[in-house]
């Protein structure tokens, strides 16, 4: 479940970024990109969240 909530948050934050940005463009949405541009955002927290900004207690 820890995998699972973030790549739905990224998906649906991403076709709603796709869907704006194609409107104002005049062309249609492409999913493919959208798909890819939320595993990049999911793959972006896990690596935020796990190594980069992980709440350490260094001695």
């Amino acid at each position: 479940m820890r995998f699972v909530i973030p790549f739905i948050w990224a998906l649906l934050i991403s076709f709603v970024i796709a869907y704006v940005l194609t409107s104002m463009a005049g062309s249609t949405v492409d999913l493919f990109s959208t798909f890819v541009v939320a595993v990049i955002l999911t793959l972006t927290a896990f690596i935020l969240g796990e190594g980069i900004l992980k709440d350490g207690t260094e001695q």
